[in-house]
């Protein structure tokens, strides 16, 4: 389903410098980058429109601002970061807009799965979907990171701003809760 992480390219961070190859080089991380960052929202917000489009404000974003990539994290870090913010952002809203708690979201994405026609998938691939949705925020994003991306920690660590051993226990947890899921809808 998601594309892997690109290896991070110093070359092409080189040429994101380059006000004569810039245009180039953006053209070139919006390539290498836009299917595993669309599947990291996609995983957040469960809608394909809302992903494509929280996926252009993430581009939008980057080049907007990639004056200021310092080059400090790693150019995925940086995007990742970027793409988390706006679908985090992107649930808020829509959390306030259905006048919905944060507690009651995780049936409103199980709705979402039900009803998504882009994605077709067997029953146990659905199954891992609603539990991954039932779980909170924070732990739905690590285990999506880990499971999906297969992130490292310390890359996570500089997305989310939150310690290792943190982001270990919440991928913990998020696996029991999964376990626990299939358990009692088997």
């Amino acid at each position: 389903m998601a594309k892997t992480i690109p290896a991070e390219d110093p070359e092409l961070v080189e040429r994101l410098r380059d006000p004569s190859q810039c245009r180039a080089a953006f053209e070139k991380v919006i390539r290498l980058y836009q299917e595993p960052l669309y599947w990291q929202i996609r995983r957040m917000v469960e809608n394909h429109d809302d992903a494509a489009d929280l996926l252009q404000n993430v581009f939008m974003k980057a080049w907007q601002s990639i004056d200021n990539f310092r080059g400090d994290a790693k150019l995925s870090t940086w995007l990742y970061k970027i793409a988390v913010n706006e679908a985090m952002t992107h649930l808020a809203k829509e959390r306030k807009r259905l006048s919905m708690s944060i507690d009651d979201e995780d049936q409103h994405l199980a709705n979402l799965i039900e009803a998504d026609e882009h994605i077709d998938g067997d029953a146990l691939a659905l199954k891992l979907r609603k539990a991954i949705a039932s779980l909170p925020e924070k732990q739905r994003l690590v285990f999506n990171m880990r499971y999906y991306d297969e992130m490292k920690y310390e890359d996570m660590s500089q997305i989310l701003g939150t310690s290792v051993g943190a982001l270990k226990a919440s991928y913990h947890l998020a696996a029991k809760k999964i376990e626990q899921y299939f358990d009692e809808h088997d």
